[in-house]
Order: C-alpha cells, then sequence, then structure tokens
C-alpha cells in the first residue's frame, strides 16, 4: 500500500536522535515503528535494548472534519479496534524506560487542520485517546503515550503550533506525566510544513530528515552540505 511504501522513506529503519539545542546529547536513538513489514512486533523492537525512544507510525488522517484512524499497516486492523491489543507492548516498553511516542501525518494520507478550532478538536482526540485523556474507544487501548509526534510532509503549513500549543497545555493542566512534542522535518531549512511552529519554543526534541534532499543530506565522500545544513538546524530551532 501506498502508505506503507512511503513511510518506509521516512525513517522506518531507524534516526539518530537529534536533540538541537545550544549542544547535542549523544548516545540516543529513535526509531519509527509501525509501516515495514519485516520490522517485527512492538515489543521485539523494544526488547533490543536499542532505542530510547519508540515512534508509532502514523495516523495520518485527521483534521477538518475527518475522522481520525490511525494505521500500522499489517500489525494490527484499526477499524476492528485490532489495535487496542497494542497496550500490553506499550506499557512493557516503557517498563523498560523508553518513551513511546505517536507519529502525526507522514509521507502520505490525508491530514491538514483548518482553523485554531480545529487545531483544538485535534488536541482534544488525541489527548483523550491516546495520552492522559479517557475515552470509551482508545484505538490503542489504555496505554497511555509519552507524547506526540508531528511527521508534516503535506496537506497545509498552517496551525502545527497551535496544536502543538493546545497539547501542551492538555499536559500541564495534568500536572502529571510529562507529554513529549517531537517533530521530523526535512532538512532544507526552514520546513516547508512546519518550520513557523518549530520557532515556538514548544517542541522537546527535532529529528531532522537529513535524507532524500540531495542539497542538505550526506553524500558519499562529501560532507560539506549536511555538515552545513547541521549548523543551520542546531542554531535556528529551540529544541
Amino acid at each position: 500500500m501506498a502508505l506503507k511504501s512511503s513511510a518506509m522513506s521516512v525513517s522506518l529503519l531507524c534516526l539518530v536522535l537529534l536533540a538541537v539545542a545550544n549542544g547535542c546529547y549523544g548516545g540516543e536513538i529513535a526509531i519509527y515503528w509501525g509501516q515495514n513489514g519485516n520490522e517485527g512486533t512492538l515489543s521485539e523492537a523494544c526488547a533490543t535494548g536499542n532505542y530510547d525512544y519508540l515512534i508509532l507510525a502514523f495516523l495520518p488522517t485527521f483534521g477538518n472534519g475527518q475522522t481520525p484512524m490511525i494505521n500500522l499497516a499489517g500489525h494490527c486492523d484499526p477499524y476492528s479496534d485490532g489495535c487496542t491489543g497494542l497496550s500490553s507492548d506499550i506499557k512493557a516498553c516503557q517498563a523498560k524506560g523508553i518513551k513511546v511516542l505517536l507519529s502525526l501525518g507522514g509521507g502520505a494520507g490525508s491530514y491538514s487542520i483548518a482553523s485554531t478550532e480545529d487545531a483544538s478538536h485535534i488536541a482534544s482526540y488525541l489527548w483523550n485517546n491516546f495520552l492522559g485523556g479517557e475515552s470509551s474507544s482508545r484505538p490503542l487501548g489504555p496505554a497511555v503515550l509519552d507524547g506526540i509526534d508531528f511527521d508534516i510532509e503535506g496537506g497545509s503549513n498552517q496551525h502545527w503550533g497551535d496544536l502543538a500549543r493546545f497539547l501542551k497545555g492538555y499536559a500541564m493542566a495534568k500536572q502529571g506525566k510529562q507529554v513529549y512534542i517531537t517533530a521530523a522535518p526535512q532538512c532544507p531549512f526552514p520546513d516547508a510544513w512546519i518550520g513557523n511552529a518549530l520557532t515556538t519554543g514548544l517542541f522537546d526534541y527535532v529529528w531532522v530528515q537529513f535524507y532524500n534532499n540531495p542539497p542538505c543530506q550526506y553524500t558519499s565522500g562529501e560532507i560539506t552540505n549536511l555538515e552545513d545544513a547541521w549548523k543551520q538546524w542546531i542554531s535556528g530551532i529551540p529544541a
């Protein structure tokens, strides 16, 4: 399916965590899980001991009045509530100290935010169905995720900052478990879709896609483009 093949280009093997701030913190690795048929189960991924952040990919349908729907390819069928069984795996990952997040968007899907009010509705849905709120129809069961990732590669470049602000507002009101807000922009700076949102200071981590973009990606034997882009990201984005 299209979503599955496009997601493999997003980062479904593994991404080195890019903590882009005044400094960089090595040793932490994030992985996107959910679209690669050969990646094994969620519990198997966590059992490797290789990862600090595991990002479920994706929620590709939401916004502008649409009914939100997750897609984890062949791992489970959300239309029959078949993904609720992942709750035990999520909790097992978290028991190992691994942060488990849900990624919005991806390289294919139907998503956009029509207005600030729409962003508020989406934040409410995410909070009640995946984070610390309550709902009778949580797609991943009762497990409480650690945060939301923005892998926005289409739709619109409006109101993503609003969505991050509303999610942080829920977390502050809860005054309990931290809710992480992360993003996976492409390396041309600023990112075409969430470049404005990333300047808000609301994002905890940013893992940049330094691939599929020749002007800023690594090329064998030539590191200048990647190095220049890296310096631009770490000096330009508070995260």
